[in-house]
């Protein structure tokens, strides 16, 4: 990991990079992706030597067919290749979705398999209380990294693939990121392997376990050790509220300490309190504090995510805040006010609705506002006048004195609604 509280730690590794692309020029636009890459080799800035220009899609193929049996001709890990396509305006008229941009795709190599002894298969309760077993494993090198323990997904994944401890399986990582175990090897299973079976009670608090759809819930929401200590560090995280100082043994302190059974209850810390926890002094204090503090004014949208909301990461929190604006106008929405919202389909929109006609959730809601938590944005004013007042316009293409962005920001200014789509 590059992020280190020692900057030292950091400093002392063999950290190099290859720049692949601009963000932002400004004062400078340039009319292809190949053109943008020559001007970084011009600043001295590193850029890929094996990056290549080519014209027609069986070269991209004969490209990616090469790479795939070179792979380790390189001196770091690659698990694929990235086609783009090399001009900017045909970038810009292709677009992207929320969670990809159109006019590049990978083409992923096969994933690197291994085989190693499986030890034992365990289950873990996660914040919003699904228990997904995992496999323990005796440390095998798979993809540039050394794996110990491995996804399962679910009870029924466990049925399908048969793997049991004491087992020979075969590991690999998924898209070479998530370890996971794809199968047993079955000739060199021991006489005395038997089946497991998934538990029939939360191995966190004892609680016994309901079945929903293709997984096994604790329903123990608010007693459950480890639902809590995953809901505590998903709530201070990047993605939400970004609270600096709050990483997950900070978290655990918190909860073994009997101070925090709820995110609400952060915001009541005191100064006292903290100095009673190990390695905890006046500056790590101080940090915390101020780093509660400010996660006091986040936009609403990362409030969203902390909550642990069924089926809401930041972007459909993003787009829920950009349609009503306030935890007041989401509580009041009804079921079909939330579908009638662009990408918001039925059943998150149910979800959604059910989350805040929970009354756990309303007296989280109300602790967290007499915290003093933002629970609205400030409202976008909108312009009512202008020769685009009143109309509603979609942008396609690509535009030579401005980019779609610009061109999105000067409709809006002179009274437009952009939408997305007709």
């Amino acid at each position: 990991s590059l992020r280190q509280k020692d900057p030292a730690v950091s400093a002392s590794r063999p950290l190099r990079l290859w720049c692949h692309g601009i963000g932002v020029a400004e004062g400078r636009r340039f009319d292809r992706h190949s053109e943008a890459l020559e001007y970084l080799k011009s600043a001295a800035l590193p850029v890929s030597p094996e990056s290549q220009l080519v014209d027609t899609l069986e070269e991209v193929f004969k490209y990616c067919g090469h790479w795939e049996e070179h792979r380790h001709d390189v001196d770091y890990e690659i698990d694929g290749v990235v086609v783009k396509v090399d001009q900017i305006r045909l970038q810009e008229e292709l677009g992207a979705t929320s969670k990809a941009p159109r006019w590049a795709i990978a083409y992923k190599f096969p994933p690197e398999e291994r085989t190693t002894l499986l030890r034992d298969i365990f289950v873990h309760t996660g914040r919003t209380g699904v228990v997904t077993p995992f496999a323990s494993l005796e440390t095998v090198f798979v993809g540039g990294v050394n794996v110990t323990t491995a996804t399962l997904h679910n009870e029924d994944e466990v049925k399908r693939k048969d793997v049991r401890p004491g087992d020979t399986v075969i590991v690999r990582r998924a898209g070479d990121v998530i370890p996971e175990v794809v199968g047993a090897v079955v000739a060199r299973r021991p006489k005395n392997a038997r089946p497991w079976r998934f538990p029939k009670k939360c191995n966190s608090c004892g609680t016994p376990l309901v079945r929903e759809g293709a997984y096994w819930r604790c329903p123990n929401r608010g007693g459950c050790p480890s639902q809590n200590i995953e809901w505590l560090f998903a709530f201070a995280s990047r993605g939400a509220m970004d609270i600096e100082g709050l990483g997950y043994k900070t978290a655990y302190l918190l909860l073994d300490m009997g101070w925090v059974k709820d995110p609400a209850d952060i915001y009541a810390l005191t100064a006292e309190q903290l100095q009673q926890l190990p390695g905890f002094k006046e500056k790590k204090i101080e940090n915390l504090l101020a780093g509660i503090e400010e996660s006091k004014n986040r936009p609403l949208w990362r409030l969203l995510v902390g909550l642990n909301i069924p089926h809401v990461g930041s972007h459909t929190a993003q787009v829920l805040a950009n349609a009503f604006g306030s935890i007041d106008n989401m509580k009041a929405a009804s079921v079909e006010d939330l579908e009638a919202v662009e990408e918001i389909g039925p059943i998150v929109a149910r979800a959604v609705y059910e989350w805040f006609h929970d009354r756990e959730n309303v007296r989280l809601l109300e602790k967290l506002r007499r915290a003093g938590i933002r629970m609205a944005d400030q409202p976008r004013k909108k312009k009512t006048d202008g020769p685009l007042a009143g109309k509603t316009i979609v942008l396609t293409g690509g535009l030579e004195s401005m980019s779609r962005e610009e061109a999105t920001q000067a409709a809006e200014e002179a009274g437009a609604r952009v939408a997305s789509s007709v």
